[in-house]
């Protein structure tokens, strides 16, 4: 009988063969074992342990998506408000949103790996312009109490969130630089 037969007895049980196929529970990556499923092969559950948590991953997927989802409400609420005056309520509402946004990455990759990611040379000026302008934006909406620098702050936040974000995707901030090169 062939080896590549169910039953021949040259093969392990499918329970930790791994699928060549791309079959088995929905593992779509050569890794279709039990210890994939339970996140020792990938360390999903490691990223967690200093937490006392172990979430899967469709429960990390949800966290980051409920960031993401509950960040831009929170800065669609706040845009709101600005156009019925309430600029601390928008600068409020605005800010936390995006570092709730933020947090959301931490889902994915682990809050610990996300907070030493953040300070990689790659990303660190746009994470001390990130900071800064967070820490702006409630100075000049409680502070100082100028409503057109609230906006200004906002603006550099939105922008540096923008271009920390970009930091995770390959190629993409060459990208980005080379076509404003091409327009200015």
């Amino acid at each position: 009988m062939p080896s590549w037969l169910p039953g021949s007895g040259s093969n392990p049980p499918p329970s930790t063969q791994p699928s060549t196929m791309g079959g088995g529970s929905g593992n779509w990556m050569n890794m279709d074992n039990m210890r994939y499923a339970q996140g020792e092969l990938t360390g999903e559950n490691d990223a967690f342990k200093g937490l006392g948590l172990e979430l899967t991953r469709q429960q990390r997927i949800m966290g980051f998506v409920g960031c993401l989802v509950g960040g831009f409400a929170l800065s669609i609420v706040g845009s709101v408000l600005l156009f019925f005056g309430s600029t601390v309520l928008f600068a409020i509402l605005y800010s936390i949103g995006v570092i709730v946004s933020l947090v959301g990455t931490g889902f994915l990759v682990g809050f610990k790996r996300q907070l030493k990611a953040m300070f990689d040379p790659v990303r660190i000026v746009a994470t001390l312009i990130l900071v800064a302008a967070f820490v702006m934006v409630w100075v000049a909406a409680f502070a100082i109490g100028i409503d057109a620098l609230v906006l200004v702050f906002v603006v550099i936040l939105y922008l540096a969130y923008i271009w920390y974000s970009l930091s995770y995707i390959p190629y993409a901030r060459s990208l980005v630089s080379n076509m404003f090169s091409k327009i200015f």
